[in-house]
């Protein structure tokens, strides 16, 4: 009779793709593989959207409902990850929407296409100085800065080391979309940066 180590360590050696073929079929545990997997990516990223813990894993557990109730309708074409993260980008704006507090950030587009810039206090909390290096801090905070088109792109290409075809799949941008914001995303950061006393960028 296989044991239940056995058993685990069996699905943790599946692939994306098995793990779903299983979960379409009433498998439980390879599910929760999937969760495994994907929950601290999905939501690092949703909260470094939102910049609220409480949200985040409401947001996250959402995206994880909305994969468990639409697995049937993954195509193995596309990567697993690239699909989840569609989904999450997609919570990630309704829930956006929804919120007025985030209404200004969604809607901060000039008519001229470009944006302006909210520029938050220079310094960081406590608790992220003592939780982070000085470098690693002055990033996050610009990354925060950032409009919340530009700030999803930088996220998506540098944190979760997407590919700018995935970054399209999961915006719905054209690919020449993504490649121009990403790199007035990089323009705007540098100007932040050097503004902020980094000059040797």
């Amino acid at each position: 009779m296989m044991t239940y180590a056995f058993a685990l360590k069996n699905i943790k050696t599946l692939t994306d793709g098995e793990l779903i073929e299983k979960a379409i079929g009433g498998r439980e545990d390879e599910f929760e593989e999937l969760v495994r997997r994907y929950q601290r990516p999905i939501t690092g990223y949703v909260y470094r959207m939102l910049n609220n813990y409480d949200a985040s894993l409401d947001v996250t557990q959402e995206v994880f409902i909305k994969v468990y109730n639409s697995l049937e309708k993954y195509s193995s074409e596309y990567k697993f990850s690239t699909w989840l993260y569609r989904i999450a980008h997609n919570a990630t704006i309704d829930y956006m929407r929804r919120n007025s507090v985030y209404q200004q950030s969604l809607e901060a587009e000039n008519a001229d296409g470009s944006y302006q810039l909210q520029i938050e206090s220079p310094r960081p909390s406590p608790e992220q100085e003592r939780e982070q290096s000085e470098w690693r801090t002055e990033i996050e905070l610009i990354v925060k800065c950032l409009p919340t088109v530009y700030r999803e792109l930088i996220l998506l290409r540098h944190t979760q080391d997407l590919s700018y075809d995935e970054i399209a799949e999961v915006t719905n941008l054209p690919l020449g979309t993504v490649k121009n914001r990403l790199f007035r995303a990089r323009e705007m950061m540098r100007e932040m940066f050097v503004e902020r006393g980094f000059t040797s960028l």
